[in-house]
């Protein structure tokens, strides 16, 4: 049997982290990489031993094979664990350990490459009898092949990276006129993402689910499922919430789809974890989507079902020995929840939003669990996915663990950058979420637009109300009994939150008991107990409890789903020019970021929603359009540029405007 006594993990974040937790348990000694962003992260200090690897940019580091396989052999690691994403489902990284007499914590070279490509799968699995979602897999990519292969599957139709998954290079087209600008946008992701334009088609299956299959395989010829996860609940092809069972599947349908994806892993002699993703319709047919060689995301939600540890299962088939358990041995029991955390903001699009951290507390409680690979603070990178944290709850039943789940991310503090909790609350509470009743289009459907969370007169006057204490205390006042001869004083101030200047004036009514002006409304603040970090207040004497921070010159405010941040200004913030600038004469860079394209040049006259710029940020492109008819008078960047949120990329002369 092989024999190894130290790992050497070749990701980062919490999927790093999580890989660790479970090897330090069994024993083995553990080894990281790390680029230059990830100099403090969590999982360089959790590891027994780290090595730098390269620059921030993730194909000089953590997609750098001859990097890690050096740091491996400098370690002294013997064996290399991927993780997910990055090198995790490249066959030549996986032959390179090979080659270099590293044990590859996952499958073969030889599977990895037969499922790699989404084409070449699904002809595999054509002739393996496993069903597939009718399309075009073929060799010729030219536009008019794919443009005549998309007419006669019909629309609507997917068009997708064959390369790659996570949800880059696909897009949903929904008539024959959007196609082309489809193709175009799907190449061009799909190439920065995994280095290859080749491009799939298939039948859209609108309001379907996304069910995927947990698959374990040993050296032995043990090939069993763990069930089912639901996955349906996605925002640009990503998902956002899974669950363990789903809700869709019965024992029945259960059975069938796991006969199908172990058909899936033996006709490519699958060996270690692996998951087959189907799309399951309205009508019970369920069609292969593809299979992922590796770790899933949200294999946690399996674990809490069944008990069993994954990654122990991975190590120990990679250490040849047999799989534990057989197909009858792994009951399903109860039910379990997780919520992807992202650092993104849902009402500007779901926008990455790469900044500084300011403090993190994770949530605890029963059935709660909680992936991440986070400090108490730190910078979020621009460089890397926006996933901060995953947030599992599990229960007896789909509704505790619902509940529960809730109840966590109600309690998950991320201050200082914006980040879907709020969001992910909501999507919960949806009563078709509820209901157990979401598909894929769950979140086009009910969440089209997405404002952020109302701020109302109450948390605004809590806010003012701490800074009034933070000041006085400053200063070295009794901020309880802010009194004159003549009576209690009004303490003016200007709180600016989301780019807004509201007027407050605090009085003081007595202990612990104030008045607050809020922008002309009046509102009574209790505050009977108050921490160094959460606080009890009461609004017009009903009580409610928030946790809040100061860092810097910034209030970090948290109230059940509502995250503020406030500061305390002299001046009202200039108006006009939102977070993509003056639509009509200036185009902002909606986030921190890459320049990969400029799509236009000085003098052109351009067509209001006609593309200027591309940025990619976090992994993801986003395409950067005029506001409004008019000249480019200035381009501010050029490809390969970085870019700060709100800085210029692109400056117009409005159509019929003076010179």
């Amino acid at each position: 049997m092989p024999e190894f006594s130290t790992i050497l993990i070749a990701n980062r974040g919490e999927i790093a982290c999580r890989v660790m937790r479970t090897a330090k348990a069994m024993g083995y000694r553990t080894a990281a990489v790390y680029s230059e962003a990830d100099a403090d992260a969590r999982h360089v200090r959790l590891a027994d031993v780290a090595a730098a690897i390269g620059p921030p940019e993730a194909r000089a580091s953590y997609l750098n094979a001859d990097a890690i396989i050096a740091a491996a052999r400098q370690m002294g690691a013997e064996a290399v664990h991927p993780g997910y994403g990055f090198l995790s489902e490249t066959a030549e990284f996986a032959q390179a350990c090979g080659d270099a007499g590293l044990i590859f914590i996952g499958p073969s070279p030889a599977a990895i490459a037969a499922m790699g490509n989404k084409a070449a799968a699904k002809r595999r699995m054509l002739d393996a009898g496993v069903p597939c979602v009718p399309g075009y897999q073929g060799g010729d990519q030219s536009d008019e092949t794919l443009t005549r292969e998309a007419e006669r599957i019909g629309f609507p139709v997917m068009v997708k990276a064959a390369g790659g998954g996570g949800g880059r290079g696909m897009r949903l087209v929904a008539a024959g006129q959007d196609l082309a600008a489809a193709l175009r946008g799907a190449r061009a992701e799909a190439q920065s993402a995994f280095g290859s334009g080749e491009l799939i088609l298939e039948r859209a299956v609108v309001d379907g689910r996304h069910v995927e299959v947990q698959v374990l395989a040993d050296t032995h010829g043990t090939v069993i499922h763990l069930g089912e996860r639901d996955c349906s609940v996605q925002r640009r092809h990503q998902k956002v919430l899974e669950e363990a069972p789903s809700p869709a599947v019965d024992a029945d349908l259960r059975a069938r789809m796991g006969a199908a994806a172990v058909a899936a892993a033996k006709a490519i002699g699958y060996v270690n974890a692996g998951t087959v993703e189907f799309l399951l319709g309205a009508d019970g047919a369920f069609y292969f989507l593809e299979m992922n060689t590796r770790l899933q995301v949200e294999h946690p939600v399996t674990e809490m079902v069944t008990g069993l540890d994954l990654v122990e299962l991975q190590i120990r088939v990679a250490a040849g020995e047999r799989l534990p358990i057989g197909q009858n041995e792994a009951p399903i029991l109860g039910h379990a929840i997780e919520a992807r955390l992202y650092a993104e903001a849902p009402h500007k699009g779901f926008l990455p939003q790469p900044g500084e951290l300011a403090v993190w507390r994770p949530p605890g409680g029963l059935g709660v669990r909680v992936d991440h690979g986070l400090n108490a603070s730190q910078a979020i990178s621009p460089y890397y996915d926006p996933l901060l944290a995953k947030i599992i709850a599990t229960g007896a039943s789909r509704e505790e663990a619902r509940r529960r789940l809730v109840r966590a991310l109600e309690g998950t503090i991320a201050f200082g950058i914006a980040t879907n909790r709020a969001f992910l609350i909501d999507a919960l509470n949806h009563p078709e979420f509820v209901a157990g009743a979401a598909t894929t289009q769950f979140i086009p459907k009910h969440f089209a637009k997405i404002g952020a969370p109302a701020i109302d007169a109450g948390v605004l006057g809590l806010a003012a109300v701490l800074w009034f204490r933070m000041s006085a205390k400053r200063n070295g006042h009794d901020a309880r009994s802010a009194w004159s001869s003549s009576g209690a004083i009004a303490w003016p101030l200007v709180l600016e939150t989301r780019g807004k200047a509201t007027a407050c004036a605090v009085t003081v009514l007595g202990t612990d008991r104030y008045r607050v002006e809020v922008d002309g409304n009046a509102v009574e603040i209790g505050i009977p107990d108050q921490g160094d970090s959460a606080v009890r207040f009461s609004v017009n004497g009903h009580e409610q409890s928030a946790a809040y921070a100061f860092a810097g010159e910034t209030l970090h405010l948290t109230c059940g789903a509502l995250d503020l941040a406030v500061r305390e200004s002299l001046y009202a913030p200039r108006t006009g020019g939102g977070a993509a600038g003056d639509a009509d004469t200036e185009v902002l860079a909606p986030m921190n970021g890459k320049v990969v394209a400029v799509l236009v040049k000085e003098g052109d006259a351009v067509a209001r929603g006609q593309r200027l710029v591309i940025v990619e940020a976090m992994k993801m492109q986003h395409e950067m359009a005029a506001g409004g008819a008019g000249t480019v008078v200035r381009l501010a960047v050029k490809p390969g540029d970085q870019v700060a949120t709100r800085q210029l990329l692109v400056e117009l002369k409005p159509t019929g405007s003076g010179a």
